[in-house]
Formats: structure tokens, sequence, C-alpha cells
């Protein structure tokens, strides 16, 4: 017992001599002295510089840090993880925007990313809370969506004793996100959060995650009064477990708020070599049959979206847009081709993959040509190279930013390059024939009673505003609007990227009415995607944040029936029904409406309803549409 209790007392002295970066042994024989007093917790309030009396608490400085940097909002579902943070951040003016559910708040934050080319943030309580957002995290690092997560946890002194919510948060965060942090002093949340936010926009983008115990961001009155001191404590065990806590909640408060730098920290963001460029340009001049492959990448700063256009149109290539690279060029750019991808890319004699990945989408880079230069842009030094010399091979590879790369390019190229314009209009008269065909399709008339979507999903695109944003989500139904609806501008399409997640819906129309509450935001969903995140029209509703929902229903998961039936014959589990979505809408405070045979000549008059519901800014508006089924990205239409 005597061996134990000295062991006690060493440990004690040697924390103490570390925190509080004591020089001598006298001097820590004074400090235990003092501190077995009957004013010890007062002692270890100097000691550690503790400030006894304030009532400020750690929610204030992660909110102070995310107003330096320009945050407007925080997509949350509340929890009492993380009160202080949502209280400190609406007293300094930042929305907080609360979901029902947590990935949805995570999808909003992605959009938000996207739409202000800055940082998005979530914030929800811990354990179920945080695992809710696990899918939007993943979907967030494979769009490389800069965003930063923050989650709730159990008080440090109770972790892994089972606390309420208490698990191995880090470890399900480490592999989807390039920066995870656990804060347990309060004077560390400053420095901690300013890190993480540069971490989520440098390099090539993506998420991060900082875990908050909850002692961490409550006042310290209320955290001395919850921590379990002893107040008869009698015996040296009981002393000693009283010494320890007054230390632990001493030095979690010490210097918290002493005066700290919540600036932005620069971000770092990989730029090309001349060089690199130079050999590009050579390759550029040279080509005859050059297509360009834009993706998502080619969207981040510090490149404006204009700039990226000028360059696009210097080097005058075909275009082909992938991801938030839809609309880049607008509704009807000459440059911009559609429906002849693969025509295009067997015959190109030059290939820049601007942003754009060689994985399924490219069928892996099986359909880039054999005889054509490849040039591949990309941040990502993985996804620069996926798949090479397996089914393809680069000639020019360039780890940098993409826009920047193509307005240099198009800047060394000068006023006197010759643009391929025989080769653009080749290819403009192969788009053109598809459209053509496509049209046709679109006039013919299902057997079934339900409305071609196609001639739907033409006559939404007639109807669209030019400041209208398009979210994308869903499969059969959206793969089609992807062919024929256009958006008219940059950053005017969110699709959930590379991951392909369905539910994104509800989020991202959130985020983005969030950021332009004036514009109106059109979410085009299949009737299974819809399932996901059709309760957040109560979101819509309560914050006055009105969206317009378009769901083509044909009662089915159809994208997955397309093969299953005719390779098993059997629709198990891809059945839906033809439910009234629009009435779930309308139980929410939202206009609905469903358009079927009976009223399909109205489906115009309904979109512009619609749309001047939503313009009111009084409600969201939900569009229920009766479709039948089509093969129609297989090149046919069932009749």
């Amino acid at each position: 017992m005597v061996l134990f209790l000295i062991i006690i007392v060493v440990i004690i002295g040697l924390l103490l001599w570390k925190w509080l970066d004591i020089r001598s042994t006298d001097e820590l024989t004074n400090m235990l002295k003092q501190v077995s007093s009957g004013n010890g917790q007062h002692v270890l309030s100097n000691a550690f510089q503790v400030d006894e009396k304030s009532k400020r608490h750690g929610g204030e400085l992660v909110a102070s840090v995310l107003k330096a940097h320009d945050v407007e909002e925080i997509f949350v579902l509340c929890g009492g993880h993380i009160s202080p943070i949502l209280v400190a951040a609406e007293k300094l003016g930042i929305k907080i925007v609360d979901t029902r559910h947590e990935v949805t708040a995570v999808f909003a934050a992605d959009a938000v990313a996207r739409l202000r080319q800055s940082i998005g943030v979530a914030a929800v309580t811990a354990g179920p809370g945080l695992t809710n957002t696990i899918t939007a995290v993943k979907n967030a690092q494979m769009a490389e969506s800069p965003l930063l997560l923050i989650g709730g946890a159990a008080p440090t002194l109770l972790k892994g004793r089972g606390a309420l919510q208490d698990i191995d948060q880090m470890v399900l965060f480490r592999p989807l996100c390039k920066y995870v942090a656990r804060v347990e002093r309060l004077r560390d949340i400053v420095p901690t959060v300013r890190e993480a936010i540069k971490a989520a926009k440098s390099g090539c983008p993506g998420p991060v995650f900082v875990e908050f115990p909850v002692d961490v961001l409550y006042p310290y009155e209320l955290v001395v009064k919850e921590i379990g001191f002893n107040p008869n404590a009698k015996g040296f065990i009981q002393t000693a477990l009283n010494f320890y806590l007054r230390c632990h909640v001493s030095r979690q408060f010490g210097n918290a708020w002493l005066q700290q730098t919540i600036t932005p920290l620069p971000t770092n963001v990989p730029m090309p070599k001349s060089e690199q460029i130079q050999e590009i340009v050579q390759l550029v001049k040279s080509a005859k049959r050059p297509v360009l492959l834009i993706g998502s990448q080619a969207t981040l700063p510090p490149v404006k979206p204009s700039d990226l256009v000028k360059a696009v149109e210097a080097l005058g290539c075909p275009v082909f847009l992938g991801g938030m690279a839809r609309g880049l060029l607008g509704k009807d750019h000459p440059l911009q081709m559609r429906q002849v991808r693969k025509d295009a890319l067997k015959d190109a004699d030059l290939t820049i993959l601007a942003g754009t990945v060689c994985d399924f989408r490219l069928s892996y880079g099986r359909t880039l040509s054999k005889k054509s230069k490849i040039v591949a842009l990309n941040r990502n030094y993985s996804q620069l190279t996926k798949n090479e010399r397996a089914f393809w091979n680069s000639n020019v590879s360039v780890q940098a930013d993409v826009a920047t790369s193509l307005v240099q390019v198009a800047n060394s190229l000068g006023s006197n390059h010759s643009k391929p314009t025989e080769w653009v209009k080749t290819l403009r008269e192969k788009d053109d024939e598809k459209e053509t065909a496509n049209a046709k399709k679109m006039e013919q008339k299902l057997s079934n009673g339900f409305l071609n979507p196609l001639n739907f999903l033409k006559t939404l695109d007639q109807s669209l505003p030019d400041d209208a944003i398009l979210v994308a989500d869903g499969g059969d139904f959206v793969g089609s609007a992807a062919y024929i609806v256009r958006p008219r501008g940059p950053l005017q399409w969110l699709d959930p990227g590379a991951f392909g997640t369905l539910g994104v819906g509800g989020g991202f129309a959130l985020g983005a009415k969030t950021v332009y509450p004036k514009r109106p935001v059109y979410i085009i969903w299949g009737d299974g995607s819809c399932g996901y995140s059709l309760m957040e029209y109560d979101t819509f509703a309560r914050h006055k944040l009105p969206v317009i929902g378009i769901v083509g229903n044909d009662a089915c998961w159809t994208q997955i029936a397309r093969e299953q039936v005719p390779m098993f014959q059997s629709s198990v589990a891809v059945d839906l029904a033809r439910t009234r979505y629009d009435n779930v809408a309308k139980s929410l405070g939202s206009w609905g409406e469903t358009i079927d045979e009976t009223n399909a000549h109205d489906a115009r008059k309904v979109l512009d309803e619609a749309l001047a519901v939503c313009r009111s800014g009084e409600q969201s508006a939900l569009v229920n549409v009766l479709i039948g089924k089509t093969d129609f990205r297989e090149g046919s239409i069932s009749v």
C-alpha cells in the first residue's frame, strides 16, 4: 500500500512538472504543499492561469475562428454536445440551419463549399450523430469538396468509460478526411480549427474533422460542478483523486482566453511548371483533332469561371463537360459537345483530361484512343494516374491546378494559334444529328398511358430561367436529364460526383438556396432517390428557403431493374408505388401538384406555377410527374 501511495505521488509530481514547466524540486515541493491545502483549486488555477470567474466557453472560440474565415452559415442537427458552438455562432451573426438528418447537414455544407468556392461547415452531436454523416463525408472526399465537420464527444475524463454516445470517432474519420484532430484544451481550439480549414482548402481539397469533448465547450463553472469532486474527501486516495481532477480541469482551461490570431492561414495550391506548360502548348499546336474533357476540379479557385471560359475559347478545342463543370460554357456554346464523346475520343489525336479521371466514367481509360497523345491535369496524384499503364498512357502529366494550367496554356498559344475549326465542325454535325434523333424520340407517345419522360424533360428545360441552379439526385430519370436539361451557366449544376451517392438532393438544394436565396433551385429527383431527403421540405419551410422538386415517378428503381429484370426475370426489391409525393410536400407546408396523362398538356403551366410559388418566397413546390419507362440511354424507347 505504501508503495502504491508513493507511485501516486510521483505520478502527480511528474504531471505537474510537465504541465507547469516546473524547473526545480523545491518549486515542485512548494506547489504540492499549497495544493494540499484547503485552497488547492485556486492555487492550481493561478498556476495554470485559469480565469475562474469567466462565463465564457469554448464554443465562443470555435465561432470566432469560423467568423474570421467568412463562414456565413453552419448546417446542424442539434445535440447537447455542440450547443455552445451553435449559440455562440448565432450571436456572431452566423446563420444556423438545422436539418432533419445529419447527412443532410453535411450535404448542404458540401454544396456551399462548391458554390462559394470556400469552406462549408457542418456540426453534429457525438456518436450516432457523427456516424450518420459518414456517407456524406465520403462523398465530399471523392468530390474534393473543402468541408469542415465539427463533432461533439463525451467528456475527456469519461472517454472509453461507457459514457453516453462515446465511441472511437477518430478511427472512423481518419480514412475519410485530410485532417482529423481532437481538442482537449481550450487554448488549442483556435489553432486547431485554423489548421483544419487550411488543410481542407489546400492542395486537392477535401473534408476535415475536428472533435470537441463536451467539457471543452462549456463554461468553467459548469465543468467544475460536473467533474465529480468529492467535497468530503477522506484519506489519501480520495484526496489524490480530487487533486488529479483539479489539475485536469485547470490544465484544460489554462490560458484559455489569451489573445490569439484567428484569421485564415495561407493555403497551398499546386501550380504547373513552365516547362510542363510548354510541352502541352507544342502538343496543342501540332494537333489536328484535339478533344478537351473538363471535370469538376477545373471549377476550383483561384481561377474564376469566366477566366476559364476565355481560356477554353482561346484553345478552340471541342469540349465535353462533366460534374460541376456542366454549365461552364452556358446552354448552347459552339465548342461544347454532348452526345458524341465516344466518337470524338476514338478519332482524337490529342486528348486533354482537365480534371477528368480515368475511372468507370471513361471505362477506366479504355475509351481513349491508343493513337492519341494524352495530357492529364489534376491536383491529386492518385486521380491523375488512375489506371495509367493498365489501359492508357499519358504523354504529359501535370499535378497542378487544372484551371491555372489551362489558362497558362491558352496564354502561351498567343493570338496566332490555328484553331481546329474543321474538326469542331465535323463533331458539331454529328452532335446535331444525335440531338435531332433524340428530339424525335421526345415526341413519341407511350402506350402505357404515362408521360414520355424525354418529352417532359424537354419541357422542363424550356421552362428553366437563366439563373436556375440544378441539383441532380437519381438514377435513370436523372441520367436522361443529363442529356436533355442544360444548366445555363457556371456552377449551376450540382451532382454527387464519382461516388454516385443517392440522397444528396435535399442537402444540396438547402446549401444552394442558402448561398443564393433569390435564385430558383431545382431538385431533379428519381422517385427512389427522393425518399432519402423528402422530409427536408420541413427544413425548407422552417427556414423560408423555398426550392422546387421535380420527381420522375415511374414506380421503380429503374436503373437497377433495367439489368436485373432481363438477367434474372425478377423484379424483386425494385418495384415502388405511384406514390403522391406532392401530397407529402403539402403536408410539410409546401405547394404540390401531380402531372399525369389527364393534364400532361398543361405541364409547362404547372412548372411555371411551381416557379412562381418558389419566387414568392412563401412556399417550396414539388411536381410529381407520372412517367413511363424508356430505354432511351440504350438508344431506343418503349412505345
